[in-house]
Formats: C-alpha cells, structure tokens, sequence
C-alpha cells in the first residue's frame, strides 16, 4: 500500500525536479534513482505525476515560491526549495486537502534529512494557504505564467504558427494517451485488441496506422496482456506513421541511421522480412535497442558508429531505404516530456540544424537510385523541419518529394494533439537517376 504519510513520493519528485532544473538532467533520468527507492507502484506512479506536473507549472510555482521565501537557503539545503515547490503545486491543484498536502511536505522535508527546515516548510505553505488569493491575483498575467513555457521557445511557436500557437501550448499541457503497437509476427490487431478486451481494456484503432491501438485508459505496461512475450511496443501513433512513409518491401536493405531507442527500427523489422542495418553513436543506447529487439523476437546488424561518417563503417553496398530519425528539439513531444522545455536553449537549434543537414548530406549517397530516404523529427519548428527540407532538396537536384497515398495534399507536419498524436515532421524523397 501507499506509504503512509506520503512523504517519500513528494521527495522522489522534489529531488527528480532538482536534477532537471538545477543540473540539466533528464527527467526521466532523474526519476531513476529516487522511484528505485520507493516499493509501491502508487507511490512511484504520485512521484512521476508531480514532477511532470511541476514541469508544467513551473514558471508560476516559481512566482509564488519567491513570493513567500524571502531568503534561499544554504546551498547544502537547497533540497528544500523543490520540497516547497512540490507542496505549492499541490496546495494549487488542490487534489488533496491542504492539511495532507502540507504535513506530506513537512514528512518528505524529514526524510530527506532536512528536518531543521521542517519549520520553513510548514510556515511557507501556510502562508500560501492564508494569502492565496492576494498571491494567485500577483501572478504575472503573461504566456510564460499562463502557458508554463520559457519565453524564447513561445516566441519561436508564434512565429512559425502564428494562428495555432495557443492550441499547440495547451496540447502541450495535456496529458497523451497511451498509444500501443502490435507486432504483427506475434498476433493480429483484432486477435491483439481482444485480448485487451479480455483484460478489460477498451481500445479503438486509427485509420491510417493499422499497427496501432489506443487505450482509453490508463494501465501499467506490465499488465498488458503478451507485452511480455513480444506482443506490443509502446509507441505514439506520429511515430509508427514514419513506416508507412518508407513504402517497404521484402529483402530491402534498409538503413536506421539514428536508431536508438529502437522503436522504429523494430516496427520496420515487424512489418517486412528486411536486411536492416541500425546505427547508433551510443553504445549503451544500441544495447537497449538489442534487448528490444530480443523481447519481440527481432533480429538486425547493429552498429556503433558516427552514421555521418560513413567512410568510417559503410560497406560500399547502397541502401534501397534510410531512415534518418535525425536529433532534434523534441519540441513536439513535450506533453509526454514536460522537461524539454526547461532543458533546451534557444543556442541548441542552431547546432541542431548543423548536424541534421550533415546527416542528410552525407547520407544521400549511400541510397541506390529509386530508393527512399525518410527524414523524421519529432519537432515542430520550421527551421527544423520545412526549412531544413527546402535547403536539402535545392542542394540536391536529384531528389523528388514522395507523399503517403493515403493522406491528402502536402501533409509532412503533424502537431501536437492532432488525432491525439505527438508533434511529428515525415520528409519522403526519391532519389533520381542522374543529379548529385
């Protein structure tokens, strides 16, 4: 059962939080350690709920934070300010009463070996309590406060989306559904949503992506029915979408260029009896890659390696199909990592754009004429995206945009929310007979 004054959960966030905002650390990395401490699921499940929602509300839990602590304490116990900042969130949500959400603070002030603050805690967010609504009115009134962004990537969004920048913040802030994907060597989609059936759980295919389920509820990965042995992955319908752009066939030989960690790799390899090579730069992510594709009974080459200098690996056969999953900003996958916004920098993108332009260019030559190359991110902005694609395609004469048809007109950006889907970018090209 939950622990009993709920101290540990509101800790493990509060220290998840700091690693974010203080060291630049992952959440999700972040997370590893402190929810390693905590043996109950609802615990672990509170912990995670918090520090993403803190990641979401930060810029006005901060206000309010520096409203009420005058001083900030000793670097030693800086620990404290997130404390603070966990029960300030939960005083503003007010899922629970106030009195449970400030004791658990206190508690969580206590075990982490803070208990000479207990006393700041406690008149803190009591004070908040009594001067709430003063408070709450002194909240700046602007789209860093409302929307719980940093001003320069809200400034970007507004530029490239000047009429749906709103929708795409707010679809930012919702929390995503959870998207399965069946492997079709082990089981069918309808004998797959059966089985969650039998189980309970209710799911709906997606016109479009006859891979993929969505659940209507939320459920623990380890409780799906055949995850186990291979029956589903976890993956979000703008990302299975990246297959369908790849137009595969039996005995091509493929290239995954950015393959970690290996969801699409494994879907290429699920649809088609493929000679797939996958490249990564990071050999501890490549094994994860492996260990997926052992769990759906895959198999493919891998290897570590700078996939933009090919000389340095390449065999000399070419590739009928690439699949550049190029590094990105992730700005389109924000509602299920709240964090990237407080983890990216405006100076990133520039470096960004550098190595994405890299890797198409350097990897244009291994695609045999009548081959398809794939250029996917899971951005939403221009300069990564259309302006990225519109700079390759004038340096290279011989490439010709393909499009999936089974969508109408031009669609390459997909955006956050859209058929409850992340923020996802597909650039198809065809290489030509003849140009560079």
């Amino acid at each position: 059962m939950p622990t009993r004054t709920g101290a540990e959960p509101r800790l493990a966030a509060a220290m998840a939080a700091a690693a974010v905002l203080t060291k630049g650390t992952a959440l999700d990395e972040a997370l590893t350690q402190p929810l390693g401490r905590l043996s109950v699921a609802q615990d672990r499940a509170l912990a995670r709920r918090l520090a993403n929602d803190l990641m979401r509300d930060w810029p006005a839990v901060k206000f309010v934070l520096g409203q009420l602590l005058k001083r900030r304490p000793a670097r030693r116990d800086a620990l404290v300010e997130f404390i603070l900042a966990i029960g300030l969130l939960e005083l503003r949500q007010a899922r629970e009463p106030d009195h449970a959400a400030v004791h658990a603070a206190v508690e969580a002030t206590r075990a982490g070996k803070l208990g000479h603050l207990k006393g700041l805690v406690n008149a803190v967010l009591r004070g908040y309590q009594r001067r709430r609504t003063e408070i709450d009115k002194g909240i700046p009134d602007d789209t860093e406060h409302r929307f719980g962004y940093p001003s320069w990537l809200i400034q970007r969004i507004v530029s490239d989306w000047p009429e749906l920048w709103q929708e795409i913040l707010l679809a930012g802030n919702a929390s995503p559904p959870l998207w399965l994907r069946v492997n079709r060597r082990y089981w069918t989609t309808e004998r797959a949503r059966a089985a969650l059936q039998e189980d309970g759980l209710d799911s709906r295919v997606v016109d479009g992506l006859p891979d993929a389920l969505v659940l209507k509820q939320r459920v623990a990965v380890s409780k799906l029915p055949g995850f186990a042995e291979g029956g589903f992955s976890i993956q979000d319908g703008a990302a299975q979408a990246t297959v369908e752009h790849l137009h595969l066939a039996p005995g091509q030989r493929v290239l995954d260029a950015c393959a970690a960690p290996g969801g699409k790799s494994a879907h290429m390899l699920e649809r088609e009896e493929i000679d797939l090579t996958a490249v990564d730069i990071s050999a501890d992510r490549l094994v994860a890659v492996e260990e997926n594709f052992r769990r759906l009974g895959l198999h493919a080459k891998t290897l570590v390696a700078d996939v933009s200098q090919p000389e340095a690996w390449w065999d000399g056969q070419a590739f009928d199909r690439i699949l550049i999953d190029a590094p990105c900003s992730a700005t389109g996958v924000i509602r299920r990592h709240p964090d990237i916004r407080w983890l990216r920098r405006e100076r990133d993108l520039d470096e960004l754009t550098r190595v994405q332009s890299r890797l198409l260019d350097r990897l244009w030559p291994l695609l045999k004429p009548g081959g398809i190359l794939v250029y996917a991110t899971c951005s939403i902005l221009k300069s990564e995206n259309d302006e990225q694609a519109q700079h390759f395609l004038t340096q290279h004469a011989d490439a010709r945009i393909l499009q999936r048809t089974d969508q109408p007109g031009n669609i390459r950006q997909i955006l956050p929310g859209q058929n409850d889907m992340d923020g996802f970018y597909h650039l198809a090209v065809e290489r030509l007979s003849g140009g560079s």
